[in-house]
């Protein structure tokens, strides 16, 4: 499958591959496919990438599905059949449990917990060893900043990390891509599908916040974000 306007997408995606050894010859790859932008973009990249890179490797999609009412999957599905990728979708009950039988009044937290487990299993079952997320720059500042500012702490998540009880490694392929960036290349790409996410959560967290904040920064201290993530690869946090 061709996509418009790639290219800097793909060189960002190369340099992070690189820089980070996240790709070995004859990985198989699980895409965390949640059919946003972010996913949406990462598959592209890697899809594009494997044509070309010295170490051959294998991509599959996987979709979680967490059971809200309404949330369809079958254009995420069918962008993986045409672009000849396995797919797989593992239906779930976490919005009931997370929101209903839980009743969290921080859902994000759990959620993610218990959203990854579900992707690393089903991964597994795919014969995976590795797992792409979404995950780009200004994630990576965000959480920084999400961190420092609520929890005291200097961290952030790593470009990649290997999980040793599920054996298994976690990469984030646009850890040098930023979110306007994956935006252009999406609006390049109309023919490809962005799934909406239902959660009422979305865009009412503490992550909004910060985000929010570090934009309304950048207006004063233009590029801020990017002094803070040259700050943490100079630092060496968390394997930057």
């Amino acid at each position: 499958m061709e996509y418009n306007s790639i290219r800097k997408l793909l060189s960002q995606t190369r340099r992070a591959v690189d820089e980070y050894n996240m790709i070995d010859n004859g990985d198989r790859i699980a895409i965390g496919l949640s059919g946003g932008k972010d996913s949406m973009a990462l598959i592209c990249a890697l899809d594009a990438l494997s044509r070309f890179y010295p170490n051959r490797y294998d991509i599959v999609g996987i979709t979680v599905d967490m059971g809200f009412e309404g949330m369809d999957f079958t254009p995420a599905a069918d962008y993986c059949a045409d672009a000849g990728i396995p797919f797989r979708l593992v239906k779930t009950k976490l919005a009931d449990v997370v929101f209903n039988q839980r009743k969290e009044s921080n859902p994000c937290s759990l959620c993610s917990k218990m959203r990854r487990g579900i992707l690393h299993d089903a991964a597994l079952e795919e014969g995976c060893n590795k797992v792409a997320l979404g995950h780009h720059f200004d994630d990576a500042v965000d959480t920084f900043m999400l961190n420092l500012i609520h929890g005291g702490r200097i961290a952030s998540f790593s470009p990649s990390s290997y999980l040793s009880r599920k054996n298994i490694t976690l990469i984030r392929p646009l850890i040098f891509a930023s979110e306007k960036e994956i935006l252009a290349f999406m609006k390049k790409n109309p023919q490809l599908p962005v799934i909406e996410s239902a959660c009422p959560a979305d865009k009412n967290t503490q992550r909004e916040t910060v985000k929010q904040l570090l934009n309304n920064l950048d207006k004063d201290y233009k590029g801020i974000r990017y002094r803070i993530f040259d700050a943490m690869r100079k630092s060496r946090i968390d394997g930057y």
